[in-house]
């Protein structure tokens, strides 16, 4: 469990000494406080990140866990350049940022969050607080969305921290400047992670879902052709079309203009007061045109369009084709 303190018997740092001690021919890394874990990346990492940028590295963003590769990389960057900035990125959660920018360790800074790799409920030896210069807390759910999105996108299969890493790069956006060199480093591999943050199911069920701000260009369908009336067309032909695509509205047009409206519950008024009016025109009963909208107009501006009076939204693509958009599109677009 993750909501014990660290010095519970139950705790992952308590088993794993405690299995150390008990299997013959182990041994118990202490990856949070052992020097080694700081000094390999001082002694690897770092000089490998200042070659390949060529000493013009600006930013050096990673995820702080047990603190050895932001501490290690940090000093010796700072070492061949002062300027450079060292950025951690925290979680929510975690007792980092908060006791970097006030000395103080805060234990209501800590409940459980289900973001990996990152953020600790104690302060391990490795993480030297003095070469770190700003700490990025990124949420449980912005890191789970971006875990996968840098794999759809970028094709790089990386696990949870560098969700969390590229998110608080976003997020920081606005604190780099044109020309700055930023090194982000990304901790694990995306296999770990495939029956969680690639899992449609079990980010679904958590609430990881990316929102979406669909636009009328996702709301009209694709499929076959859109069903119109003409003006000089009979009450009787439109209720056989109505029936045959099981449609309840239908745009009139009148020499390829958009001339009017024509919905079953206006039909239905008129015959049951005018039986024997099928074979008038629906010019004399159609109502006025359907709202037109752009391709790009948005959900929130298309669903406004429809009311008791408008059940439906007329879209006019690039290509001159026009679309329809009814109540049903907007019930399944936000179901």
């Amino acid at each position: 469990p993750t909501a014990v303190e660290p010095d519970d018997p139950r705790s992952y740092y308590s088993v794993s000494k405690r299995l150390g001690e008990e299997i013959p021919n182990s041994w118990y890394v202490n990856q949070y406080d052992n020097p080694s874990n700081a000094k390999a990346h001082y002694q690897s990492t770092g000089p490998e990140i200042w070659k390949q940028t060529d000493g013009k590295i600006t930013h050096f963003v990673v995820g702080v866990g047990t603190g050895g590769t932001v501490s290690g990389v940090g000093k010796y960057l700072k070492e061949q350049n002062p300027d450079i900035k060292i950025w951690g990125i925290d979680t929510y959660g975690s007792v980092f940022k908060k006791y970097h920018e006030t000395g103080i360790f805060d234990e209501n800074e800590i409940y459980p969050y289900i973001t990996e790799g990152i953020g600790e409920d104690i302060l391990p030896k490795n993480v030297d607080f003095s070469v770190i210069d700003h700490f990025e807390k990124v949420t449980d759910k912005d890191a789970a969305i971006m875990t996968p999105k840098i794999a759809l996108e970028e094709g790089i299969f990386v696990g949870n921290s560098a969700g969390s890493a590229i998110q608080g790069i976003l997020q920081m956006k606005d604190m780099f400047k044109k020309g700055d060199v930023v090194v982000v480093l990304f901790h694990d591999h995306g296999s770990r992670y495939v029956g969680k943050f690639f899992n449609k199911e079990w980010m679904k069920a958590r609430g990881f879902v990316e929102p979406k701000n669909p636009t009328a260009k996702d709301l009209v369908s694709t499929e076959g052709n859109l069903v119109i009336a003409n003006s000089n067309e009979t009450i009787s032909s439109v209720i056989e079309k109505m029936t045959k695509f099981n449609i309840s509205q239908i745009p009139v047009f009148e020499n390829d203009k958009i001339v009017g409206s024509i919905n079953e519950t206006k039909i239905f008024n008129h015959l049951f007061n005018n039986p024997n009016s099928q074979s008038e025109t629906i010019e004399k009963i159609m109502s006025n045109p359907f709202p037109l909208a752009d391709i790009n107009t948005s959900f929130e501006n298309i669903s406004k369009l429809i009311t008791k009076d408008n059940p439906a939204v007329m879209v006019k693509k690039s290509d001159g084709n026009f679309h329809i958009i009814t109540k049903q599109d907007i019930i399944r677009a936000i179901s």
